[in-house]
């Protein structure tokens, strides 16, 4: 992947082009009353959308795709400067015929590929809809899917066709939107034979979309026990965090862009903050501590932010790829973009750079002598110098 990339390095910009693109395109027709409203956001109105998943995988198509966009491009300039320049109108005309042309599109087949309604909704990844997202997966999913989404469940072979694996990179190259219309609404293999069955009587939008966040932890989880990493980059989940004695506030605006470490602890020994990051606590469900014990800690120079939504612990350790009853002392470092960069496993003080799990390839920070810093300071700038450029649908890190 990382030689795909440094070969091809402009795709995934272009990629991400594309979909603010189409982002935008979908905006602009529902607030013109082009579009209306799908499962209470707003729908898609055409039959189809740009393929970046197949753009991914043949950078040749994407190549035509971009010469010809920027040759029709060049032929509606043309065609402007023809409208207002008189004297060479003739020839500026001619030359916008001749740029659209022989602007070498590909075949729509190979760029163009079938949309739903609900293509291009999202919704938040939280550590609430995570915990709701895995009760309604062991209810309604893990009998097909499996207990950890590798389509091992004890119905799947009956099925028409084998579920796949989520441990990888398919949620990555699939649409939010399209995975929560065929839950919904359910699949057909190609000779119309129904191959999943849809949930919509069963399952709320809400439920829906949680399950599909937890889909994005069992695939995260999944990769780091393969010894992959995480297959596709995972944000930090929204929950709430209390420092000290104050009222709790969105891990969003606690974070306001700095760096997060989140560390898991089994007792009450905090560790002391550190200026290149803020410190998450993570505690189990019922062991949260008294706001007058972390304003105590607060007082003496030890962290004392604490995530105060129920299942954080339990969230937290399936990122990382660790059960439950053995998280207690890992730690996850979020860069500042609030990505999941890197995990340490209990004892662990190192940080070594075995432990980046979502990064670009190849790997070392420009200008870091990494002979004159710590092994950890070494991971920070390493991180900072490999940020996250992911597309949906587009390449991985």
């Amino acid at each position: 992947m990382s030689a795909l990339l440094s070969g091809n390095a402009w795709v995934n910009p272009f990629l991400g082009a594309l979909e603010s693109a189409q982002v935008a395109l979908g905006s602009a027709a529902h607030a013109l009353g082009m579009a209306g409203d799908s499962h209470g956001q707003p729908a898609w109105p055409w039959t189809k959308r740009l393929a970046v998943e197949v753009l991914l995988i043949d950078a040749g198509v994407a190549r035509q795709l971009a010469l010809a966009l920027a040759a029709t491009s060049g032929a509606l300039l043309l065609a402007i400067a023809g409208l207002f320049w008189r004297r060479l109108r003739i020839a500026l005309l001619a030359a916008a015929v001749l740029a659209a042309w022989f602007a070498p599109w590909p075949d729509t087949s190979l760029w163009l590929a079938d949309a739903v309604p609900t293509s291009f909704q999202t919704t938040s990844f939280s550590v609430e809809a995570v915990a709701r997202g895995a009760a309604r997966y062991a209810r309604d999913c893990a009998a097909c899917h499996g207990d950890t989404g590798r389509g091992d469940g004890p119905r799947a072979a009956t099925l028409v066709r084998w579920p796949p694996t989520i441990v990888g990179p398919l949620l990555g190259h699939r649409l939010d939107g399209e995975l929560f219309w065929r839950v919904q609404h359910g699949m057909h293999a190609r000779d119309g034979t129904q191959s999943m069955p849809g949930f919509k009587a069963r399952l709320t939008d809400a439920d829906a979309w949680a399950i599909l966040d937890y889909l994005k932890v069992l695939a995260a989880g999944g990769g780091v026990q393969d010894g992959d990493g995480w297959p596709v980059p995972v944000a930090l989940p929204a929950l709430d965090v209390r420092c000290g004695d104050a009222p709790a506030e969105p891990l969003a605006r606690w974070r306001a862009g700095q760096r997060v470490r989140a560390v898991a602890i089994d007792s009450r020994a905090p560790p002391l903050e550190d200026p290149r990051w803020q410190t998450l606590l993570l505690f189990r469900d019922g062991a949260l501590p008294s706001p007058h014990e972390t304003a105590r800690w607060a007082a003496n120079g030890y962290a004392s932010c604490v995530a105060v939504s129920p299942g954080a612990w339990n969230v937290f350790a399936g990122i990382a790829g660790v059960s439950t009853q053995r998280f207690a002392g890992s730690q996850l470092i979020a860069d500042r973009d609030g990505w999941l960069r890197a995990e340490a496993k209990p004892g662990d003080p190192a940080w070594a750079d075995a432990t980046l799990l979502c990064a670009a390839g190849g790997g070392r920070a420009e200008g870091v002598d990494r002979s004159r810093t710590d092994p950890l300071t070494s991971l920070l700038l390493r991180i900072d110098a490999q940020p996250v450029r992911y597309v949906k649908g587009g390449y991985v890190h």
